[in-house]
């Protein structure tokens, strides 16, 4: 049990579930036929892609992780396990993904998949130490899982699905700009070159906020696109404006430590709340 418990915690269940509920997501608002062959092959590809990415990214920052409060206390931080077990791991779930998502699947979706993983391990995590654009360049593998259960139900990379991607990709940047800001001591101790640490502060928040105005126009693209409707539009809206707001308070001179991680925190509300209107307008209104 406790060797179970160790791998669970290698592949991040609650990181790899919310990107599972994205790729659904992708995979309903395209409107195709419901097949649970396809369904269930793109889910646990797509699921096995998230797990193997995060399990070598601990293998590869096991000396790293150890220098972070938050991380102290992982299975290769403390030696419950060996590290090239974890990479073995990693690497036949990696191996499963690509061979499940193209036997069942399709060949664009295995070609995402296994795109998004390579570049999450060997580029992102290599590049955390080297320059704040990690930040940037982290964020395209994990806007990919929607994108990808688009292409499960269509087989094309077209417009609406890189919206999907594009509205997952552009909130990723202040969301992980206000954990950089609120657990900057961490990420400064661990030697991660983050926008805070870099650039400082003010330079941080300013991107936070320029990242959430381009936030309301992309989560609105899909209503021209023609995959919801303007009831989804005038929640994305309230929701975009209301997400703005949190970052432009981020200005002030006052906001610290505390506003950080209550921007933090909305912004984990804001994607499932968006999902759950865009769901709603498209399956049931």
């Amino acid at each position: 049990m406790s060797l179970f418990a160790d791998l669970n915690e290698l592949t991040k269940p609650r990181i790899t579930r919310m990107n599972v509920l994205m790729a659904l997501g992708g995979y309903a608002l395209a409107g195709g036929s419901f097949q649970p062959v396809v369904v269930g092959a793109a889910m646990l590809g797509t699921a096995l892609a998230v797990m193997s990415a995060n399990t070598l990214n601990q293998y590869l920052e096991r000396e790293i992780d150890g220098r972070m409060a938050r991380t102290a206390n992982r299975p290769l931080v403390r030696d419950r396990m060996s590290p090239n077990a974890a990479l073995a791991f990693g690497i036949v779930m990696g191996v499963l993904s690509s061979a499940i998502l193209l036997a069942f699947v399709n060949t664009v979706t295995a070609a995402l998949g296994l795109f998004a993983l390579l570049s999450y391990v060997l580029i992102y995590t290599p590049l955390k130490q080297k320059t704040p654009l990690s930040l940037l360049i982290g964020a395209v593998p994990g806007a990919i899982p929607p994108l990808m259960g688009w292409t499960a139900a269509t087989g094309l990379i077209d417009a609406p699905g890189l919206a999907l991607f594009g509205i997952l990709l552009v909130w990723q940047l202040p969301h992980f700009i206000a954990i950089s800001l609120y657990r900057f001591d961490d990420y400064k101790r661990a030697g991660f070159k983050t926008v805070p640490v870099v650039r400082g502060d003010r330079i941080a928040k300013a991107q936070a906020v320029a990242w959430s105005i381009a936030l309301v126009p992309i989560s609105l693209s899909l209503v021209p696109l023609g995959v919801a409707s303007w009831i989804y539009g005038g929640v994305a809206l309230v929701l975009g404006i209301w997400f703005l707001g949190w970052s432009l308070r981020g200005l002030r001179a006052e906001a610290g430590v505390k506003w950080a991680r209550g921007f933090f925190l909305f912004s984990i509300a804001y994607l499932p709340a968006l999902v759950i209107a865009l769901a709603i307008d498209v399956n049931v209104l």
